[in-house]
């Protein structure tokens, strides 16, 4: 058996929803690691998380099927005034939504690998 074979797939932090790809550090305890860094293990998931996941998923009910929404929306909406310092966990909470099956992240209108999007992104309902 090949070491790649062997390799465990890959799964997605529970702070920032980017890919986490396994380890060798992490041999011992794969199946209970959560968070992609220590940063994240101390981030965690937040109550504004939460409330940013549930704007994102609200922004994208009141429209049409095929439709988009800047991540900004979602930090305005929860953020009020203060929604610039919202954007990053804003774009976190899509990502997590986006291993959850729900939303994929666009730029220019193609699908892209959240874990490695910069830039301006968009939101849309996952097509079937």
């Amino acid at each position: 058996m090949s070491r790649a074979a062997a390799t465990p797939p890959p799964k997605t932090c529970a702070s920032c929803g980017r890919e986490m790809q396994w380890r060798a550090k992490w041999a011992k305890n794969w199946d209970e690691v959560r968070y992609c860094s220590d940063a994240c293990r101390r981030r965690g998931i937040r109550p504004v998380d939460a409330q940013l996941t549930q704007a994102i998923l609200d922004l994208l009910d009141a429209r049409a099927a095929t439709a988009t929404i800047c991540p900004s929306e979602a930090a305005r909406k929860v953020g009020g005034e203060e929604w610039r310092d919202l954007m990053e966990p804003a774009r976190r909470a899509a990502r997590r939504l986006v291993a959850d099956g729900e939303v994929d992240i666009t730029q220019r209108g193609a699908v892209v690998d959240p874990s490695i999007a910069k830039g301006p992104i968009r939101i849309r309902r996952r097509r079937a």
